[in-house]
């Protein structure tokens, strides 16, 4: 059963070497995530999985000792999730980014609560699938805690990735409300279409963590939530 949550924002700029000097800017982020990491460590978990979106090529399990790289942002740094099981190799499939900024800040908060492994969710996953992955991911243990990382829509400003959309502020509130109520229905019924074209990245994995969410009686709490590259970020927790 689900006992803890954590929703945090994937940027690969949360990590200050990479963000350099824009580094200051995503402290009040940072601060937040480790918060939801401790709520996550006080639910003394069996089980840790690690969820965020991916693209075709890198969804699906990532066992534990999965490693990822920041050197595609020119960065020479990586960064292992989890510990592999004595005596077996270290896998070699490399983490898709969203869970290499998730193994990041696991390394950051020094986890040591439960075994780490991760699950990229592709981000055109379906609503309905999103929710069986995660019923699916709920019963792997009796106490199992998700990391969730994933992004709100990327068109708040016209200097956002996706440039300005006026549909995206109001996504991102919908979605905002959902997280931090733990309104389990609201994020089943995020709209898939509109997530695509907002490139809100988080909205599949948002989905995965309501279907483990079922039945769990867990309440939400938001910690963070801003846009400051036109990208919306949040934090929320649910115990």
């Amino acid at each position: 059963m689900l006992v803890a949550a954590a929703v945090c924002p994937c940027p690969p700029l949360l990590v200050p070497e990479v963000a350099r000097g824009a580094g200051p800017e995503l402290d009040a982020a940072r601060s937040a995530c480790l918060d939801a990491l401790g709520v996550l460590a006080a639910a003394r978990p069996d089980l840790l999985i690690v969820a965020g979106p991916a693209g075709p090529d890198d969804g699906g399990p990532f066992p534990p000792g999965s490693s990822g790289s920041f050197a595609g942002f020119g960065v020479d740094l990586t960064v292992r999730l989890g510990e592999p099981p004595a005596g077996s190799p270290a896998p070699e499939r490399p983490l898709p980014a969203s869970l290499a900024v998730g193994a990041w800040l696991l390394g950051l908060a020094r986890w040591d609560g439960a075994p780490a492994e991760g699950l990229g969710v592709e981000e055109t996953l379906p609503a309905d699938r999103c929710v069986r992955v995660g019923a699916d991911l709920a019963a792997r243990a009796e106490r199992v805690a998700l990391l969730v990382m994933g992004d709100g829509s990327a068109c708040r400003t016209v200097k956002a990735p996706g440039y300005l959309d006026e549909r995206a502020a109001g996504f991102d509130a919908a979605a905002v409300r959902a997280l931090a109520s733990a309104d389990l229905a609201a994020l089943e019924a995020l709209d898939e279409s509109l997530a695509y074209e907002l490139k809100a990245a988080g909205r599949a994995p948002w989905q995965v963590l309501a279907g483990a969410a079922r039945g769990a009686g867990l309440g939400g709490r938001l910690l963070y939530e801003d846009a400051p590259y036109g990208v919306g970020y949040a934090v929320a927790v649910w115990s």
